[in-house]
């Protein structure tokens, strides 16, 4: 069994294509490099070059190789079915041209779930019609980054947005083909969304072809859920802890990589707040040493 451990921009507070307040993409990358990993991800389209011959040299020269790229995009909606296509097939080709692998879908956070993000009994389902073509547009792009891209998709779940909670998760799985469509498992979003991630993973361990590591805060969970905070805000507030100080049990989440055969890449993404207490190299050493000190 081979795990390699990379990380992620989002670990830097990237969630979007550009920002004054970012760091700098070369900054990202030094930093990843420096905190000892050999993996990172694309972030969101625009704001690594797409030319992949500004990328591909800066990623050899720190020996970082591209993991795969996040497709965070709202499926939901029906009139934004340009951008996210848009945003697929610039993404896609962008791996494709680093020999990366992976291709993550999302939906972004809607106004709609938002509010609800904890609390699954409490959140607007879509009628059948929405789910059926909503379910098609994710097909659609796992078909397109499978077959025309030979990359391996996997479907994320993620709060506040339509494929968020364990049942959802599930049927989105029940209803897409798994030659097209695999899970990247996210630990924390996992639990954020109130359900046993360990336990999903020992029931889903054969198509999980990806993995994000997050942890939970268990007090911060507790308090965003109670006030129905939002998304950006729960991460101000701390809600991704660094790895080990939180309710996932990440002892647990290797045996099950372990019996399952699980080879690849498992990647830090510590959504975060730049603004809070450390920094985001200081977080990910932090969160390489522990991982190392379990066996990763």
């Amino acid at each position: 069994m081979t795990i390699k451990i990379g990380n992620a921009p989002c670990s830097w507070g990237i969630e979007f294509a550009s920002d004054p307040a970012y760091p700098t993409w070369q900054s990202v990358l030094d930093q990843c490099a420096a905190a000892g990993y050999k993996g990172i991800e694309l972030g969101p389209i625009g704001f690594m070059p797409e030319d992949p011959n500004i990328l591909g040299p800066a990623l050899a020269e720190r020996d970082l190789e591209l993991i795969g790229g996040v497709i965070f995009q709202p499926f939901h909606d029906a009139a934004k079915w340009d951008q996210v296509m848009d945003a697929s097939i610039r993404t896609c080709r962008s791996l494709s041209a680093q020999g990366a692998k992976h291709l993550v879908l999302i939906d972004s956070i809607s106004p709609r779930r938002a509010p609800t993000a904890g609390r699954a009994d409490e959140a607007e389902q879509m009628d059948n019609a929405e789910w059926t073509a909503f379910r098609d547009r994710i097909a659609r792009i796992a078909q397109m980054g499978t077959n025309e891209y030979g990359l391996t998709v996997g479907m994320h779940a993620h709060a506040g947005g339509f494929v968020d909670f364990e049942p959802e998760l599930d049927r989105i799985l029940n209803e897409i083909d798994d030659s097209i469509l695999k899970i990247c498992f996210d630990t924390g979003h996992h639990s954020y969304a109130g359900f046993d991630p360990v336990a999903f993973m020992r029931r889903n361990a054969s198509r999980i072809s990806y993995m994000h590591f997050k942890d939970i805060d268990p007090v911060v969970k507790a308090d965003v859920v109670a006030n129905r905070t939002d998304f950006y805000k729960a991460c101000g507030q701390g809600i991704f802890c660094n790895l080990g100080e939180g309710d996932v049990d990440f002892p647990a989440v290797r045996q099950v990589l372990v019996d399952a055969g699980f080879e690849g890449w498992c990647t830090v993404e510590q959504d975060c707040d730049p603004a809070l207490p450390g920094t985001p190299l200081e977080d990910a050493t932090s969160n390489r040493t522990y991982l190392e000190s379990i066996g990763f």
